[in-house]
């Protein structure tokens, strides 16, 4: 029997949840617009509004949770990797909660949450009666803005990270391409939103030649750019007349690319349980071919609800609890890591 206090500040989103014995009672987010205007995060003002509001986000899980302090046995939180200066401030916080209630400490690898964010029961198992966690082993494709992994799951904490980025990340790339198309940030849910109504074979953008079960992006954002430099030299209004289908055609190669390993992956390792997560795990356009490839190749596939998919307290949570359970803690020296690996 447990109840974990969980603290995510790793980028631009102040979390906190509250989960009792593996259930989720609350899960509060707070998002930082003050970054729409300069086209991307910007560190130092994602600190101060972490500041600003983590005691408010922190108030608001306890009391949506209907519990007090007092019934709170553990703290966790987001130890890395991210922002330094952000994870300075949901450690720092954790760290005094946890010291002031004399309460152990539990540091959470931020993409392994990711991961067990699968683990999170739904609030309702009456409304999602079909519900069920993955099997050990499975493979875990997480997609974000800072990172692209290929992860094989063999238990909570047994994770090996089997294929990853070399350069950029999938997220990032839908990002930086939305910055090209001159979408407003964030980019990626625009490109999405956009491709539902386009073409996704109206233009091709090259498929990168990475050996193995690595990716890299750089090249694809190389060539978009000069795709739309070299359309608006031919007619200035190309982009107004071919949004959507600029839009489909991009996530569409970026989708191939991401599926195409996790194919290749999931044959070397023998593995038909595949998982994806992450803030890109949200995208429309990848789940859809995740459960058509499923179908083609007798997958079971697990994706998680979409308020789980972006960074949120909930997934510390659910790692919090897990880690509660083997007595994993950490004294009050522990200090965030901007580069956490598993």
């Amino acid at each position: 029997m447990a109840t974990i206090l969980a603290i995510e500040s790793s980028c631009d989103e102040t979390s906190a949840a509250i989960c009792k014995d593996g259930k989720m009672l609350s899960n509060i987010i707070a998002t930082q617009a003050v970054h729409q205007k300069y086209g991307g995060v910007v560190p130092e003002l994602a600190s101060r509004a972490h500041q600003q509001h983590i005691i408010p986000v922190v108030e608001d899980a306890i009391i949506s949770a209907k519990i007090s302090k007092k019934d709170i046995d553990a703290v966790a939180f987001t130890r890395g990797p991210g922002l330094l200066g952000a994870l300075l401030v949901g450690t720092s916080f954790a760290k005094s909660f946890a010291f002031a209630r004399n309460i152990p400490l539990i540091d959470v690898n931020h993409m392994q949450a990711h991961i067990l964010a699968h683990f999170i029961p739904p609030a309702n198992p009456l409304e999602q009666p079909e519900w069920a966690a993955p099997e050990f082993p499975f493979l875990c494709l997480t997609v974000s803005g800072g990172h692209t992994q290929i992860v094989l799951v063999k238990d909570y904490f047994d994770m090996e990270i089997v294929g990853q980025t070399m350069d950029d990340a999938a997220g990032e790339a839908f990002d930086k391409t939305a910055k090209i198309l001159g979408l407003p940030y964030p980019g990626g849910p625009l490109i999405d939103k956009y491709a539902k109504e386009g073409n996704p074979q109206a233009f091709q953008f090259p498929e990168p030649q990475i050996p193995g079960l690595d990716f890299s992006f750089s090249g694809l954002k190389t060539s978009i750019l000069y795709f739309v430099r070299d359309k608006k030299k031919e007619d200035p209004d190309f982009l107004e007349k071919n949004m959507a289908d600029i839009c489909a055609s991009v996530q569409s190669r970026i989708i191939t690319i991401l599926l195409a390993k996790v194919k290749r992956a999931a044959k070397e390792f023998r593995v038909n349980n595949i998982a994806i997560a992450g803030g890109v795990s949200a995208n429309s356009g990848l789940r859809g071919a995740l459960q058509d490839m499923a179908g083609k190749q007798n997958w079971k596939v697990f994706i998680p609800p979409f308020q789980y998919c972006t960074d949120n307290a909930g997934m510390i949570a659910i790692a919090g609890y897990h880690k509660f359970l083997k007595g994993d803690f950490v004294g009050q020296d522990v200090a965030p890591l901007a580069r956490m690996v598993f």
